[in-house]
């Protein structure tokens, strides 16, 4: 049998013959990415396989609730990488405009007319209980000729 690239790491490998479409060398590391691979395609494409990982998780944080305490406590650097980004992240948000609760008063009126109502297309975040939307005036207020 010819060699084949491995779909991993990339390296020549030769298949065994017991399984002609093999697409990953025997190394540790490249099985791990098929299965990872294997792993995110079925949680994709499967709503059932989803959910019995997630109830798996969930189970086993359950029965380990100091795990990421300990693991952060035991790996400053990734508490750290973890602390920068979430500064840059917050620093970030804090950049975009935000929109409040109390923006709509009685002393800012709309000009009447009609109005289109479409979804914002920014990133902007807005409180639970706000929509955005944009007006774009479709037509002008009547006014009386004379």
């Amino acid at each position: 049998m010819q060699s084949k690239q491995c779909a991993g790491c990339g390296k020549l490998f030769h298949p065994r013959p017991q399984t002609p479409r093999q697409s990953y060398c025997a190394s540790a590391a490249c099985q791990r990415e098929r299965r990872r691979r294997w792993q995110l395609a079925r949680r994709q494409s499967d709503p059932e396989y989803r959910e019995n990982q997630a109830r798996a998780q969930a189970a086993w944080a359950a029965q380990h609730p100091d795990y990421w305490r300990e693991y952060r406590r035991s790996h400053p650097a990734y508490s750290d990488r973890n602390r920068r980004q979430q500064q840059a992240r917050d620093a970030r948000r804090a950049a975009r405009v935000l929109a409040k609760m109390n923006v709509w008063t009685r002393e800012t009126p709309v000009p009447s007319g009609i109005y289109r109502l479409s979804p914002a297309t920014r990133d902007d975040l807005a409180k639970m209980d706000a929509w955005m939307v944009r007006i774009t005036a479709v037509s002008s207020p009547y006014a009386p000729s004379g």
